[in-house]
């Protein structure tokens, strides 16, 4: 049977509402067009629908902030029901996605759902401190409950192959830029970054530097030292232009990987969610999203 879920948005600045919903429900290509991001659509209409699907989980309800806006989601992505209070899905549905990037609101959002039961998406970041996190896993009711991640530790784009660990002989330093704000953004890169480097690795040095205040928010960098005798660099730049790109320079050769295709990204991501949903299992393990809260928080020291 298809699993039900709900979904609760929106923040400023992040469609994710819209484009995750059109994953499982797909879309109404005029609402969508109409939804305030116009990189949506466009990723969208270059899938074939309804087989770019996944056919698993259906959104039956929305819930944002404002109804009017609650209901305009609802119609391009095809979702039935709009929940005047976030609580009012709980019974409904059998998963929830917390699709909304404002890190400080994650825990208050969560806990009605965590306390119910139900298996919860919370989008990145989850949280920018370790203390906060581990109040959000307090509330668990059972191992894997909480899954949340960036998309983008699931983009094939940049993901290491065996092939590419030969050629590149001993990793030896990797240095990542995402455009935007460190609180916000930062997580795009070290998710996919702590990939690469072994399981076991641990941190031994810190150092973080502010580059330039902007709206709302400051740029941001981390130099990490780890154990293995890695060294990792992540740049956060701001209201500076770049894409997402990570360069891994090893003692044979290096590799430059770019970020492209968010669609993909997202639907192995939301996958994932939907196989711990429904077995119950730990797919975003809560050491991994430990250590990635660790570097944010340090990040803006």
């Amino acid at each position: 049977m298809k699993l039900k879920l709900g979904i609760l948005g929106l923040s400023d600045g992040n469609g994710h509402p819209y484009s995750w919903s059109a994953i499982f429900n797909g879309y109404e290509p005029e609402a969508m067009e109409k939804c305030g991001f116009p990189v949506i659509p466009r990723y969208l209409e270059q899938q074939r629908w309804p087989e770019a699907r996944i056919s698993s989980a259906e959104v039956v309800a929305v819930w944002t902030q404002d109804k009017a806006l609650s209901q305009k989601v609802a119609k391009a992505a095809k979702i039935s029901k709009v929940a005047d209070h976030p609580e009012d899905m709980i019974g409904e549905i059998d998963a929830v996605m917390l699709a909304r990037d404002d890190a400080e609101n994650h825990l208050e959002l969560a806990t009605p759902f965590l306390k119910a039961g139900l298996p919860i998406y919370i989008d990145k970041p989850i949280s920018l401190s370790v203390s906060e996190l581990n109040k959000m896993y307090d509330l668990e009711q059972y191992p894997g409950q909480i899954f949340t991640c960036s998309a983008l530790r699931y983009s094939h784009e940049l993901a290491l192959s065996e092939e590419d660990r030969t050629k590149l002989g001993t990793i030896r330093q990797i240095v990542a830029f995402t455009p935007k704000s460190w609180s916000k953004y930062a997580v795009h890169i070290i998710e996919p970054v702590l990939n690469m480097l072994k399981s076991t690795d641990e941190p031994l040095s810190f150092s973080s530097g502010r580059l330039n205040r902007f709206t709302g928010d400051t740029a941001g960098s981390l130099l990490v030292g780890w154990r293995s005798g890695v060294l990792t660099c992540f740049f956060a730049t701001g209201d500076g232009v770049s894409p997402i790109t990570v360069r891994i320079i090893g003692t044979q050769g290096f590799k430059d990987l770019c970020f492209t295709d968010s669609f993909s990204a997202f639907k192995r991501a939301l996958e994932a969610f939907i196989e711990g949903a429904r077995n119950r299992t730990v797919i975003s393990p809560k050491s991994f999203n430990q250590r990635v809260v660790q570097l944010l928080e340090r990040g803006m020291q």
